[in-house]
């Protein structure tokens, strides 16, 4: 489920405008890279109101077809290794949730995993082998065994764990705990049961995590308060200094609401989306100093930094914008005639690059469309329809052979 899916949308269609913006502005060809005539790439929409997954063709930037999966569907992501992709249906709260396995040269649902109740996201670890879904309606997690496709071990964490999320080296896992306020962390010993190395308390409404990318350390969002956790994470004793154990680092604070944090690729820095402050807090990962809040757009709930470190994008859920933030300058860019934001449609939520990242694609919650941004000139390109309640949103790049 979205965070942004949880609040008022008020149902304004934007489509008509984007089509006169397109008619308008055109297609210049040097917007867009020159394909292979085997390459392929795919943005995935889940859309929770119709039980699809809405699939873009993003090279002719278009819908390439609807996909019906399971009951609800919210989490999507794509396997770094293997040409799948995988959408979590949550379905009810009498009812287990399931995985659709897509097969992303057909387009197809290839298989269904039975997990348990009221699961949300899903992650998959760096060999591509093996997946964790958080159940929040069982109080457990789940590993999926994905060559096999079934699951292979449940190990129970704190009440409502919304997301889980493996640690670039593979060896740990960390759950969010939402209405337990707590954060669960594991060993992860691939097909082994996940084995529990430390529960930390006091995050309410523990939300969103990232991990940096050399697995040190995590940030949680405590979307109940005000403050985001640093969380230090066990490692062996080597080169690089002594063994340590999981432990709070500190608890930092930033504005009302925090409910996502956007990870520069570098690790160096994050941003905090404050969704009732109407900010953003930039923090220093390093040394877990919050450098200052910036004023958005109304409610903004989702950030994503381009691949160069350079701009935070974020989606200000009732403002119909995206804020682009200069992070070098640290202030909003102020552009030919945006004045740092560009109109989308109504609701706007989860937000992902295509693998070249000349094309921003915007999940509008509120107006079941994805807004298509051209970053070179930070312009609405066009809108795309989507099914009912779209919420998540992920891209797949391959080469057929």
């Amino acid at each position: 489920m979205s965070i942004g899916s949880i609040r008022p949308a008020r149902g304004r269609s934007w489509l008509a405008l984007g089509l006169g913006l397109l008619a308008v502005s055109g297609c210049r060809k040097h917007d867009f890279p020159e394909y292979p005539p085997n390459y392929r790439e795919f943005a995935y929409v889940t859309n929770g109101g119709s039980n699809t997954v809405s699939a873009f063709d993003v090279v002719n930037v278009r819908l390439d077809r609807e996909i019906q999966v399971g009951l609800n569907p919210t989490g999507v992501t794509v396997n770094p290794k293997r040409n799948e992709v995988y959408v979590v249906n949550s379905g009810t709260r009498a009812s287990n949730g399931s995985i659709s396995v897509i097969d992303a040269e057909k387009n197809a649902v290839v298989a269904t995993i039975p997990v348990h109740r009221q699961p949300y996201f899903l992650d998959v670890d760096p060999t591509g082998d093996l997946a964790y879904v958080a159940n929040s309606g069982s109080n457990s997690v789940s590993v999926l065994d994905l060559k096999t496709r079934r699951e292979i071990a449940v190990a129970g964490t704190g009440e409502g764990p919304g997301l889980a999320r493996i640690t670039p080296d593979g060896k740990s896992l960390l759950v969010s705990n939402r209405t337990g306020n707590s954060v669960s962390i594991f060993a992860a010993d691939g097909r082994e049961i996940p084995r529990i190395r430390k529960v930390i308390e006091g995050c309410p409404g523990a939300t969103d995590a990232v991990i940096l990318p050399d697995s040190s350390k995590a940030f949680v969002t405590c979307s109940g308060g005000r403050q985001i956790m640093a969380i230090a994470l066990a490692r062996n004793a080597d080169a690089g200094g002594p063994a340590r154990p999981d432990a709070l680092e500190a608890l930092l604070d930033v504005g009302r609401s925090p409910v996502h944090l956007a990870l520069k690729p570098d690790g160096g820095e994050l941003f905090v989306s404050n969704f009732d402050s109407n900010s953003i807090s930039e923090v220093v990962t390093g040394t877990d100093d919050v450098g200052g809040a910036y004023l958005m757009g109304s409610h903004p709930v989702r950030g994503l930094v381009s691949t160069d470190n350079a701009l935070l994008y974020e989606s200000n859920f009732s403002s119909q914008e995206i804020s682009i933030y200069s992070i070098d300058d640290g202030k909003r860019l102020v552009s030919s005639g945006n004045q740092g934001s560009i109109h989308v449609g109504d609701g706007p939520d989860a937000l992902a690059f295509s693998s070249g990242g000349n094309l921003l694609f915007v999940v509008d919650a509120g107006s079941s469309d994805v807004a298509v941004i051209r970053t070179s000139t930070a312009s609405l390109f066009t809108l795309l329809p989507t099914g009912r309640q779209p919420n998540a949103i992920a891209v797949k790049a391959f080469r057929l052979p």
